[in-house]
């Protein structure tokens, strides 16, 4: 796993990780909006973008990667974690096992209800149709799905096109078996659970259900959005990130008068 790294090491720390089949560019946008005020770590997932020659393995294995990198080099705590689709599937992980880890947390498009029959379908599936992959006309199908935006299809092409069907089968059979981890609901972070309106039914079953089992959490459904509000909407999604981020230290304000 790569890390990158924007802005002033002595902001609070927030960590952004990338959905599944994406990479870190698809933050572009946060990052240029965030990077003034904190300090902005982007992982790249194993089988991902410039780390496609390692094979993705499991949300498991990405949550240790990434534990490991806040115990080194950030003493044990951050400011915020924040993921899409995998990437808040490895957040709810994180949280799960290492209790104040960070102060907030958004989880966005967090599938936690397990798929048995999409997962045994994955890997014949991928067998099957993984060439499509590499076919531009399919890649702008897929870019127009999730709603990235022009500037984004290059590097969402190139990238897609370089990750192995190793990786993938591993990714998606790994998300469609994903359920809420045991520990979860004694996380003390600030939750923002996030989904757009038009997602399919099991994704927004489990937006209720993270919200049900998080004490300290809020659920925002965004009308005119499927799978993808960070990207079809990413102001929108900064605005309920600084509301999110912003409240803490209000809070701490007022603690300290």
């Amino acid at each position: 796993m790569i890390f990158q790294e924007y802005g002033d090491p002595g902001k609070p720390v927030v960590f952004l990780i990338h959905g599944g089949g994406l990479s870190n560019w698809m933050w572009k946008p946060q990052i240029d909006a965030l990077q003034q005020q904190y300090y902005i770590i982007t992982p790249i997932l194993d089988g991902h973008g410039e780390e496609n020659q390692v094979i993705y393995d499991s949300i498991s294995r990405s949550a240790g990667q990434i534990i490991a990198y806040i115990n080194e080099n950030f003493g044990g705590k951050v400011f915020a974690i924040c993921g899409l689709s995998v990437g808040a599937q490895i957040t709810a992980e994180i949280l799960s096992r290492v209790n104040g880890i960070a102060k907030k947390a958004v989880m966005e498009s967090a599938l936690v209800i397990p798929s048995k029959i999409m997962a045994a379908m994955t890997k014949p599936t991928l067998n099957l149709s993984f060439f499509l992959v590499k076919k531009r006309w399919f890649a702008k199908l897929q870019a127009k799905q999730m709603y990235l935006p022009d500037s984004m299809f290059e590097d969402y092409f190139c990238d897609s096109a370089g990750m192995s069907k190793e990786s993938m089968i591993n990714l998606m059979t790994d998300n469609a078996s994903y359920s809420i981890p045991k520990n979860l609901e004694n996380t003390t972070a600030d939750v923002l659970v996030l989904c757009g309106e038009q997602e399919y039914g099991m994704m927004k079953k489990s937006a209720l259900l993270l919200h049900q089992k998080l004490k300290h959490s809020t659920l925002k459904t965004v009308p005119g959005c499927g799978h993808g509000v960070s990207l079809k909407f990413p102001g929108l999604y900064l605005d309920l990130m600084k509301n999110l981020f912003l409240s803490e230290r209000a809070l701490e304000s007022e603690q300290n008068k």
